[in-house]
């Protein structure tokens, strides 16, 4: 902020200085405008201006001299000082707080003309700058080495990069892709072979099995490939210290504003959320780098209460885990732990300081919990605050915007007087009429609060169950993007996600090895992985919709009146030669970015004008002039013009209901809109706009978080997680059909988004392929004719270069044989239940615009360990999978009973058909569990269902065939137990 008596200058960015005489140098009496005598200079020399940017009064050589003999004191005002009290008139909670921004005046003239020239020549002079230390940095490279040395001594190791590339060995990588191209090989065999044998006899089903095999194929080659080339990564933290934290100043890493979002107290713990919060507040990081900010987006006292209660725990809990060390730093998962805490710890005091730690931190649980029984049920006149006023967000659709600092500047410092990070509670807006987008609408409104309050360059976004389990996540993160040769282009690095609560056999692949540990490690080989909604480290300006710089410019110096961009739309009227078109093309396409930093300076003046105007801005960000300005700060950090007075009003409009109409909110900025899994559309835009990502595995897990346990929340998570693909699959964001005029997407990584929104089709051949067994085994028909030689090759090929992938795969991943076999079940499962319901709900949802919820029904579960792993919540996402199981449970039973009736050399036939069978109920085997099973046991449905059946058929045997007896029968009944079981 300006110094009273020293004014800013609003070009370079430095004190104004002093004229001749030994007073404040002023360059215009009219408007007292600070500019130094320096900027005056440069900018009449290059004949840029000759008027007073801000007033538009004229310079001439009388007034410059004046302006050095004579200063007034009115210069050193700041420029947003004169407008506080008009902010205070606008109202914070008016429903038109939209046309109305709290600090605007320093942008508009007399006249109501936009003014924004100071803020475009003060951002070229920044990048002026930056050119120059470019230029100096590529002439260093060009001097070898030994004399850079002598130049420019630096210890070795801050020199050194932060983190390196390891690739997979050749002895691992070569036979993986050897095994590829054969598997693909073999597939066109296989297939040519299918297609040219058809079986007459049972035309339907071979046509049927034929397309399932189709797509099955071509579902194989979208998920292999984009493993192609997969990678592992190191990062050197002390590397980082030493170049960033150096002994005897200030740390310069870069600040990073934390979001955790949350919805419903009752459904979503505040314990859980609180311990979420504490691990954050305690991270290994500069305490003034650090912001936390929760997201309340129900509006309960109750969070508001439960984070209260924790700022003042965390006052206790901070300096005891950076004091000991401590990991992790969610008290309730590290008193959970079950090791030897006493290991490496040899301060004389810790046992005494954790034992009391326990104890208040149980003294804090009783606090909370007892807040959580008191909102069990809503008063009659509302909640009302300690202070004895109503709570505002008593009406959850219809409450203002609410904003409070627990820690932070308000002077909080913990227990041993040091300074605590900042903790911040949003409750964005809520208005009936106003679309609020849900967790997408939540996180926006973090970016835009945190910008006008902090402004860190990057962004952690975390749910409110997933803690910090590394406190040292965030120095891994910052290896990457704060590395000058890495980070020029990574928009954000994504973290595994690991689980607690889960249980050992993982029945229902609740920790997702397969795709953290296989498929993310090929995507890192590749532009970067997906985006997979939390444990993500964001660059601020790419959720902006800001280009990477290290993207060539598109556009070249002209001296054209305006050409066309994504900002003021207009066109050139000339004709454009081919150059002209493709890139135009380009600016066309709406994967390209909303502004690319460095294309600013290739536009000549006019067209410069267009794309920095107030207009072009707020059409794009809002209305709010210190958001805006904070979004052209590249490393952070608040403006010189904010007001800190005036910020928390302004941040309660950016957060105002109405605040995003007419923006590119959501379209082509932050958190994307359209789809319930917003995650895979806001990393794939970021992708597409040229942005690559980065896969970090630290060897402690970075975050930790819990999983649904049943077999019903599993389902209906993987339900929403379809949903959203089909969403995402029938919207213009289509990776089919999306951001192919940039040409920034590679084209195994458009394979890869692909994949991630066709997969709940593949349920469609799934199903009728789980049930071809069955009807087989009751028509004595089969798919497949009498094998050849040649076929039966063929056939053997192909399993075994199945094999020989999945164990390749296995070996340069580490992921275990278990873990890759519950995928393969899963993948069963979810496809014929919940991935189905996904694509039927999403063409009603986004054709006939029906929304359709499952009604769930939870039943009792057994007090013991994992209990909630048997809990049965009935739901009809559950029927088709169940019918599934029956059918071919039945088939077996038929099939053996014909083999028997026909005799002996029916029995060849038959192990086929039954092979078939039984590949379907293995992998549907968990779900048996789930649906009627406990740990570790048989389910009881199969002994029942094979013992009826069994009885059922031997009694027709009896009476349809007398020359069957009855102990045959008996014996096929015995037999079929057996096999099941």
């Amino acid at each position: 902020m300006m110094e009273s008596g020293a004014p800013i200058c609003n070009i370079c960015g430095e004190q104004v200085g002093l004229s001749a005489k030994g007073e404040v140098f002023v360059a215009c009496h009219e408007c007292t405008y600070p500019i130094c005598q320096h900027c005056l200079d440069h900018e009449i020399k290059e004949g840029r201006r000759n008027a007073c940017m801000r007033c538009g009064t004229p310079y001439t050589d009388d007034d410059t001299e004046v302006a050095e003999v004579q200063a007034e004191a009115s210069g050193d005002q700041a420029p947003a000082a004169s407008h506080v009290n008009t902010a205070k008139d606008s109202g914070i909670h008016a429903r038109n707080v939209s046309s109305v921004s709290t600090v605007d005046s320093e942008y508009i003239n007399d006249s109501g003309n936009p003014i924004w020239k100071h803020r475009v020549e003060s951002w070229k002079e920044k990048k002026t700058k930056k050119k120059r230390a470019a230029t100096k940095e590529k002439k260093e490279a060009e001097i070898p080495p030994e004399q850079q040395m002598e130049e420019k001594p630096e210890s070795g190791e801050a020199a050194q990069p932060l983190s390196r590339v390891i690739p997979l060995p050749k002895s691992q990588l070569a036979p993986y892709r050897t095994v590829i191209i054969m598997r693909l090989i073999i597939l066109a065999l296989f297939f040519q072979y299918r297609v040219t044998h058809p079986v007459d006899s049972a035309f339907g089903l071979w046509l049927t099995s034929v397309i399932c095999e189709i797509w099955f194929a071509f579902s194989w080659v979208l998920d292999q490939f984009p493993k192609w080339s997969p990678i592992n990564r190191e990062t050197y933290i002390d590397r980082l210290s030493a170049r960033y934290e150096r002994e005897g100043e200030p740390s310069e890493l870069a600040a990073v504003d934390f979001f955790v979002s949350t919805v419903d107290p009752l459904k979503e713990p505040p314990l859980i959320t609180a311990n979420t919060v504490l691990s954050i507040l305690a991270v290994d990081y500069p305490v003034d780098k650090v912001s936390c900010y929760v997201s309340d987006d129900g509006a309960a006292m109750l969070t508001f209460e439960s984070l209260a209660e924790t700022a003042d725990f965390a006052r206790k809990w901070v300096p005891f885990c950076k004091k000991f060390s401590i990991e992790p730093r969610a008290p309730e998962f590290y008193f959970s732990q079950k090791f030897d805490y006493l290991k490496d710890k040899v301060q004389p005091s810790f046992v005494k300081e954790r034992r009391a730690m326990k104890r208040d931190y149980e003294e804090y649980k009783v606090r909370v919990n007892a807040l959580v029984a008191k909102a069990q049920k809503t008063p009659d006149e509302g909640w009302i605050m300690a202070d004895g006023t109503p709570w505002p967000g008593n009406n959850t659709r219809d409450h203002p915007g609410m904003i409070q600092v627990f820690l932070g500047n308000t002077g909080a410092h913990d227990i041993e007087g040091n300074e605590l990070p900042r903790l911040v509670y949003v409750s964005r807006e809520k208005r009936p009429g106003y679309q609020h987008h849900k967790k997408a609408g939540a996180e926006n409104a973090l970016v835009r609060v945190s910008a006008v309050l902090t402004n860190a360059p990057f962004i952690l976004n975390l749910d409110c169950d997933h803690y910090v389990n590394n406190s040292k996540a965030i120095r891994e993160a910052m290896c990457f993007l704060m590395d000058p040769q890495v980070g020029r282009d990574v928009c954000y690095v994504q973290f595994p996600q690991r689980f607690d609560g889960i249980d050992k056999s993982d029945r229902y692949a609740n920790r997702n090895t397969v795709f953290f540990d296989v498929n993310m490690k090929g995507l890192d080989g590749i532009q970067g992985p997906v985006y997979v909604g939390t444990g993500c480290v964001f660059n601020r300006q790419a959720l902006y919709g800001y280009g990477p710089s290290s993207l060539p410019s598109l556009l070249p110096k002209t001296s054209s009146s305006c050409s066309w961009c994504c900002c003021c739309g207009k066109k050139p009227t000339k004709e454009k030669d081919l150059s002209e078109v493709y890139r135009d093309a380009k600016r066309e396409d709406l994967n390209a970015a909303i502004f690319n930093l460095r294309e600013i300076d290739n536009y000549d003046e006019h067209e410069r004008s267009l794309l920095i105007s107030q207009m072009s801005f707020e059409k794009t960000f809002g209305l709010s002039s210190v958001f805006i300005e904070s979004t052209l700060m590249e490393n952070g950090g608040l403006p010189d013009s904010a007001n800190p007075s005036t910020l928390i009003k302004e941040a309660i409009h950016v957060i105002s209901c109405g605040y995003e109409e007419k923006t590119a909110w959501g379209k082509e900025i932050g958190w994307i809109y359209g789809s319930v899994t917003e995650d895979i559309l806001t990393g794939f835009k970021m992708h597409c706009r040229g942005w690559r990502s980065i896969y970090c595995m630290p060897l402690r897990p970075a975050f930790k978080g819990s999983a649904p346990i049943n077999l019903s929340d599993r389902l209906h998570q993987v339900l929403r997680w379809a949903l959203g693909s089909v969403e995402i699959f029938l919207s213009r964001h289509c990776p089919l059909w999306y951001g192919f005029g940039g040409g920034r997407l590679k084209w195994l990584q458009r394979l890869a988004y692909i994949n991630t929104i066709v997969y709940p089709f593949t349920s469609l051949p799934l199903v009728a392929y789980c049930i071809l067994p069955a009807i087989c085994l009751l028509t004595g028909k089969f798919i497949i004719p009498t094998l050849s030689n040649l076929a039966s090759v063929l056939f053997l090929g192909l399993f075994l270069s199945i094999i020989l992938t999945s164990v390749l795969e296995l070996r340069w991943s580490g992921v275990s044989i278990e873990a890759l076999w519950r995928n393969e079940q899963f993948w069963v499962i979810g496809g014929v239940s919940a991935h189905l319901f996904a694509v039927f709900q999403g063409f009603l949802k986004m054709l006939a615009g029906l929304d359709t919820n499952f009604t769930v029904t939870a039943k009792a579960a057994d007090d013991t360990e994992f209990g909630e792993l048997y809990i049965l919540k009935w739901t009809t996402v559950l029927i088709p999978p169940t019918t599934i199981l029956i059918v071919n449970l039945v088939g077996v039973v038929a099939g053996f009973s014909d083999a028997l009736n026909s005799g002996y050399e029916s029995w060849g036939p038959l192990f086929g058909k039954v092979f078939f069978a039984f590949w379907v109920i293995l992998h549907l085997y968990p779900f048996l569990k789930g649906l009627m099973g406990r740990q570790n046991r048989t389910p009881t449905i199969v002994v029942l269902w094979s013992v009826l059946l069994a009885s059922v058929f031997s009694l027709v045997w009896v009476k349809i065939d007398p020359f069957v007896s009855t102990n045959d029968a008996s014996t096929v009944a015995q037999s079929c137990i057996a096999i099941d079981c």
